[in-house]
């Protein structure tokens, strides 16, 4: 071993014993949902933004409000609504008198200059606003009045949307949903679960989360998530899932050709490449395998394909067709 892959070792190692904290930290107020909440901790270790989707009182706000305690990281919120303009999020200038009596303009930072935005129900504002959001999530810089500045370090969004009521929704666009990481979906708990958020949470007390990271150590984890290697299995695994998921590709399965209107780009293969190792860092493994891309791959897909019109007036389910690539692209291929 290379005194550089032992140096990435320990780091890995350190990071590991962090992240059990970090996930007993956010267990406290976020009652089961262990995949939710480890779906998220990939969203933040991999550098990117995640896109929660689940019906109202799912402690979707909580986990977000937890993420930012636990994590280290200065956090706003922002309730999108019909009305809601650009500048409620980017900031704007104002004009106003120096003290030599001067008018001059003055920047006031909108929220967006956080390390942890929650743009809570995204879909209720306008595409206008929507697309205040699309320079600041790929480029991590805004444009105002002719000047770019750059966001705080590290930058995350990690967005909510009820999937229930959809009136005066705007859905949000295909070039929007591409720039999120992980759709994580949040989904209701089960019995036993649901008795022990009973238990705590109509109380007296509110348990509270202690910080784990700061912004520094969550920069650190990411660079350690880029550095991890990754074998050629899990990157052909990769490749071929993605590529399959395209109806114009010739790998592509009749189900895919028949049933999608349009497949994941390559922003879908980079995302999986960092989510699967991310997802090994907070196992405490050295580097991701083929269970990764498995358990990563509806995340990962399902925000960046298309039902065509013919398969959801026949009630398919795109969860269906993400699971058929699984087969063919990895458990076939790993059973034979």
């Amino acid at each position: 071993m290379t005194a550089e892959e032992k140096n990435l070792a320990e780091s890995i190692e350190k990071i590991g014993g962090l992240l059990n904290t970090a996930k007993t930290e956010i267990g406290k107020r976020i009652i089961g949902q262990h995949t939710v909440i480890e779906q998220s901790l990939v969203v933040l270790l991999s550098g990117g933004h995640g896109l929660l989707i689940g019906a109202p009182g799912l402690a979707k706000t909580r986990l977000v409000d937890t993420l930012g305690t636990v994590m280290g990281l200065s956090e706003s919120r922002v309730q999108f609504t019909p009305d809601l303009m650009p500048a409620d999020i980017l900031g704007s200038e104002v004009l106003e008198t120096n003290k030599q009596g001067a008018r001059e303009f003055r920047f006031i930072e909108g929220p967006i200059f956080s390390q942890l935005l929650m743009a809570d129900e995204i879909n209720r504002a306008s595409p206008r606003t929507q697309s205040a959001l699309l320079q600041a999530m790929q480029e991590k810089e805004v444009s105002i009045a002719g000047q770019t500045r750059a966001l705080p370090e590290p930058f995350h969004v990690l967005a909510t949307q009820n999937p229930i009521e959809q009136e005066g929704t705007y859905p949000l666009p295909e070039a929007q949903l591409d720039r999120f990481l992980l759709q994580i979906d949040v989904n209701f708990p089960d019995r036993d679960t649901e008795r022990l958020i009973l238990e705590a949470t109509t109380g007296v007390m509110d348990v509270q989360a202690k910080q784990v990271f700061d912004a520094a150590l969550l920069i650190e984890a990411q660079n350690a998530v880029r550095q991890m290697p990754v074998g050629t299995s899990v990157v052909d695994a990769i490749l071929d899932l993605v590529r399959q998921g395209r109806p114009e590709d010739e790998t592509a399965t009749d189900l895919v050709r028949n049933n999608i209107s349009w497949g994941p780009g390559p922003r879908a293969a980079q995302a999986l490449m960092l989510a699967t190792r991310a997802r090994a860092l907070i196992q405490g493994r050295l580097t991701p395998d083929l269970d990764d891309v498995v358990a990563l791959a509806h995340p990962v897909l399902v925000h960046r394909m298309a039902l065509s019109f013919a398969a959801r007036a026949q009630n398919i389910a795109l969860s269906d067709v993400i699971q058929n690539m699984v087969n063919e692209a990895i458990l076939t291929k790993d059973a034979a």
